[in-house]
């Protein structure tokens, strides 16, 4: 668990606006996670107004522990999500700066994606919308989430 005094760690959301519902409630699931300091969540409805929201954004990017890519057909066909906010998450990824996870939301062709080399969630990459019940799935994400969020504090706190 991280310290009291800690904000835990970064954890950026990448998604389509069109998936706006389900981002909704995968960060109602994460609450636990910021409750107990492991986590600090933010996407891109956290910008204020007169802000510079592309700034805003690659600043959040840049200094994320973990990146979360919200995959559906609308991400992929994005040319901000897809293009830019994936292939910079992939690059920190491959740096070691950053722990990339893909969150399957909807079932798409997401196979054939650079991400796709990367363990996803939920369990077996089975897609939020395709469990029979949605809050099991979001619940299986956030456990997920929780161990690599253990795993990156116990490597930067042995």
């Amino acid at each position: 668990m991280a310290d009291a005094d800690n904000e835990g760690l970064k954890v950026f959301l990448s998604y389509s606006h069109v998936d706006d519902e389900l981002k909704a409630a995968l960060v109602k699931h994460l609450e636990p996670l910021r409750h107990r300091k492991l986590i600090e969540e933010w996407h891109d409805r956290k910008i204020t107004a007169g802000k510079e929201w592309d700034r805003e954004i690659s600043d959040h990017l840049s200094s994320a522990d973990i990146i979360l890519l919200l995959i559906s057909i609308d991400f992929i066909n994005s040319n901000y999500c897809y293009d830019i906010e994936m292939e910079r998450a992939l690059e920190r990824h491959e740096s070691g700066e950053a722990r990339v996870i893909p969150v399957i939301l909807r079932s798409c062709l997401w196979q054939y994606a650079p991400f796709a080399k990367l363990q996803a969630l939920p369990r077996d990459a089975k897609a939020v919308q395709a469990w029979g019940d949605r809050d099991e799935a979001l619940t299986d994400i956030v456990d997920g989430i929780r161990k690599v969020a253990e795993e990156l504090l116990e490597a930067k706190n042995p």
